[in-house]
């Protein structure tokens, strides 16, 4: 029983992730088409406006952050993984759930192995 229980949840977990993927890359291209590329001009905007939009960037970059953090210490802060890490932060979703699923994958979905790569102790 626990093992599809937990076969159900990694399932579950994939399939999330690239609904997510699908999600956010069509709002992306639909944000492009109808504001262009000025992302940080809008962002930035938002949070000096000190009102709800701004909370939630704010707040949103604080995950973009840890998101990022977490892939640079998971793969001991090698050169590549400040890399990748930097562009999770900036391309957020987009970047970060590929990156799970990837790591679900060669990881056999082994959350621990996920979650702490290099790490365990």
């Amino acid at each position: 029983m626990i093992m599809q229980d937990t076969f159900r949840s990694k399932f579950w977990l994939k399939a999330i992730l690239v609904v997510q993927i699908v999600l956010l890359l069509a709002a992306t291209i639909a944000a492009v088409q109808q504001q262009g590329w000025n992302l940080f001009e809008i962002f930035l905007a938002n949070v000096t406006a000190l009102n709800w939009n701004g909370q939630f960037n704010l707040d949103f970059s604080c995950y973009l952050m840890l998101s990022g953090l977490w892939i640079m210490w998971r793969n001991r802060f090698t050169p590549v993984a400040i890399i990748g890490g930097a562009v999770a932060m900036v391309a957020g979703i987009l970047a970060f759930a590929p990156y799970l699923l990837y790591l679900l994958v060669t990881e056999k979905g082994n959350l621990v192995k996920v979650l702490l790569g290099k790490n365990q102790s």
